[in-house]
C-alpha cells in the first residue's frame, strides 16, 4: 500500500506548486500589480495629512504608557478638558510605523494601506462582475477619486473596512453565508479605528431591509431572503452592533458619529473635506462624468440591478455632492456596478490564453521599480521641510521663545509631535474638541483678522505667534508696533510680543 501511495504524493506536490505559481503570476494577479504601481507613483511624494503628527503623538503615548487619554494635555487653550482618542487603534499603528522606520516607515504604511484599499476594491468589483479585467478598468477609472484621500490617517483603515464589509455582503448574496461572521470582529476593530463604521452598518441594514420585500420594477428588483438568510443576516448585524461597545472607552466611541453630526456645525461649515463637492477641480469633474455616464448607459442598455446595491449607490452620490469626504463612501458603492457595466464590452479572463512568463516579468519589474524608486530618508526629510515648519521648530528648540505660543491650525499637530510638550499649542487638528470649548470660533476670528483679532490675542495672553508667511495675520502683526518678527523663512514666520520674556531677540532669516 505504501509503495502505491508514494508516487501519487510525489506527483501531487509538484502539481500543487505549479497551480499556486500559475495563480501568483496569472493575468488577474498582474493587473493587481499594476494597481499597486498606480498607487506608488503619486504616494511616493509623501503628501501626508496635517493630522498625522498629533495622531502619531497620541499613539506613541498609548504605546509608552499603556493608558488611553481622557483629557487634553497638548494645548494651553483647553488643557485638562475631557477628550478621548476616538481613533486610537489607527494612531497606535501610525506610531508603530514611525518607531520602526521613521518617515520611510510612514511612507511604507501609506503605500501598504493605499494598495490594500485598491486591491480590495479590485476584488469587490471583480467578484460582482465575475470579470477581473472589467474590475481592473473600473478601479482605474475611480483611482483619481480615491487617491486624493490616501493621506495616511486612520480614515484609510475605515475605507478598507467598508470595502471588506461589501465583499462579505456580496459573498452572502452569492450564497456564502458563513462569511457573515467575519463582520462582528471587523466592526470591533473598526469602531476603535474610525467613525466611518456607520457606513458599514448602513450597508448591512440596506441589504437586510431590501431582502424583506419582493420587487420587480423595470430593471430594478429585490429578491426576498429566505427565513434562514434573514436570521443569519440579523444575527450578524446584532453581533456587529454589540461589538461596538468593546473599546477602552465603552460605548462612547460608538456615539461619536452622532455627536459629530449634530454638535459641530463649524467643522462641517469650515473644514475643506466637509465642504460640498467642487465641480471645478479634476476629481469633481470626473465624478460628474461618471454619474452622467452611468445614467446614460442605464437609459440605453437598461442594466438590471438589485435594490440592495442601487440604494447605497444613490445615497453615496448624494452624500459625495454634499460633502467631499464622502467620495470615499461613493467609490466602493460605485465600483462593482461600474465593473458590471464595463463587462458588457470587456471579455472575461481566459486562463488558457494566459502568458505566465510575461506576467512574471512585468510583476518583477514593478517590484524592482518600487524598491529602486522608494525615497531615501534624506529625500523624505527634504519633502517634509517643504510642507511643515521644520526649520522654525529648530529655532524654537534653540531659543527660549516666550509662551503661550499661538499657531495656525495646520501647524498644531506638527508642533505637538516634534516639541514633545515643551510648547503647548493654541489649536491642532482635533477640531471637535476646540469647537466644543469655543476655541475654534476664536481661532477663526484671529486667523481671518476680524476686528477683535488682536484683542483675542491679548485675552489668551499670547506672547508669540508661529504662522504661515502668507497669512493675513502675518501682515497685521508685521505692521503692529506691539510685535517683533524674530524668525522667518520661505514657509513660516515667528513673531514675539515686544517686551515679552527675553528682550535679547535678534531677527533672523533662514535660507533653505
Amino acid at each position: 500500500m505504501e509503495i502505491a501511495t508514494a508516487p501519487k504524493v510525489a506527483i501531487a506536490l509538484p502539481t500543487l506548486r505549479q497551480s499556486l505559481l500559475k495563480k501568483a503570476f496569472s493575468f488577474p494577479a498582474m493587473l493587481a500589480g499594476l494597481l499597486m504601481a498606480a498607487v506608488f507613483v503619486p504616494l511616493r511624494d509623501f503628501n501626508v495629512d496635517p493630522g498625522i503628527w498629533w495622531h502619531m503623538k497620541v499613539g506613541e503615548a498609548i504605546l509608552a504608557t499603556h493608558h488611553w487619554p481622557t483629557a487634553d494635555t497638548y494645548s494651553f487653550t483647553v488643557h485638562g478638558a475631557p477628550w478621548v482618542a476616538y481613533e486610537w487603534l489607527g494612531e497606535v499603528l501610525l506610531a508603530w510605523a514611525y518607531r520602526a522606520g521613521g518617515l520611510r516607515g510612514l511612507l511604507a504604511l501609506d503605500l501598504a494601506m493605499g494598495a490594500a484599499i485598491l486591491l480590495a476594491l479590485y476584488a469587490l468589483a471583480s467578484q460582482r462582475s465575475r470579470n477581473s479585467k472589467a474590475g481592473f478598468v473600473a478601479c482605474g477609472l475611480l483611482l483619481a477619486l480615491t487617491i486624493v484621500f490616501f493621506t495616511l490617517r486612520p480614515q484609510m483603515l475605515g475605507d478598507l473596512f467598508l470595502i471588506l464589509t461589501l465583499i462579505v455582503l456580496e459573498r452572502f448574496r452569492q450564497g456564502h453565508t458563513r462569511t457573515l461572521w467575519l463582520l462582528p470582529p471587523l466592526f470591533m476593530l473598526w469602531v476603535n479605528t474610525h467613525a466611518s463604521f456607520v457606513a458599514g452598518l448602513f450597508a448591512i441594514a440596506v441589504y437586510g431591509l431590501c431582502g424583506l420585500v419582493e420587487i420587480r420594477w423595470g430593471g430594478l428588483e429585490s429578491v426576498r431572503w429566505t427565513a434562514a438568510q434573514r436570521l443569519n443576516l440579523g444575527l450578524a448585524l446584532l453581533a456587529s452592533v454589540i461589538g461596538l461597545v468593546f473599546t477602552p472607552y465603552g460605548p462612547k466611541l460608538a456615539g461619536f458619529p452622532l455627536d459629530m453630526a449634530v454638535s459641530h456645525p463649524m467643522i462641517t461649515a469650515g473644514i475643506t473635506e466637509w465642504q460640498p463637492l467642487p465641480f471645478n477641480v479634476q476629481f469633481g469633474k470626473l465624478f460628474l462624468l461618471l454619474v452622467v455616464g452611468f445614467l446614460l448607459a442605464q437609459i440605453v442598455y437598461r442594466f438590471p440591478w438589485q435594490l440592495a446595491e442601487m440604494t447605497p449607490l444613490l445615497c453615496g452620490m448624494v452624500a459625495a455632492c454634499l460633502h467631499v469626504r464622502f467620495l470615499q463612501v461613493f467609490v466602493p458603492f460605485c465600483a462593482p456596478l461600474l465593473a458590471v457595466m464595463l463587462s458588457r464590452w470587456i471579455r472575461p479572463y481566459e486562463a488558457g490564453k494566459d502568458k505566465f512568463a510575461l506576467n512574471a516579468i512585468l510583476m518583477t519589474a514593478i517590484v524592482v521599480g518600487v524598491v529602486r524608486f522608494f525615497p531615501s530618508r534624506a529625500q523624505l526629510e527634504q519633502r517634509a521641510a517643504q510642507h511643515w515648519p521644520v526649520k522654525a521648530v529648530e529655532y524654537l528648540e534653540r531659543h527660549s521663545v516666550p509662551q503661550p505660543l499661538y499657531n495656525n491650525y495646520a501647524y498644531g499637530g506638527y508642533l505637538i509631535h516634534e516639541l514633545d510638550g515643551r510648547y503647548k499649542v493654541f489649536i491642532d487638528g482635533r477640531a471637535e474638541l476646540y469647537e466644543r470649548t469655543g476655541i475654534l470660533a476664536d481661532y477663526a476670528s484671529i486667523s481671518e483678522v476680524r476686528a477683535n483679532a488682536l484683542a483675542l490675542l491679548w485675552a489668551y495672553n499670547v506672547q508669540s505667534c508661529l504662522i504661515e508667511r502668507g497669512e493675513a495675520l502675518a501682515t497685521l502683526l508685521a505692521a503692529s508696533s506691539e510685535w517683533q518678527k524674530v524668525y522667518a523663512d520661505d514657509m513660516s514666520v515667528l513673531f514675539v510680543r515686544r517686551g515679552a520674556g527675553d528682550s535679547g531677540y535678534k531677527a533672523v532669516r533662514h535660507t533653505p
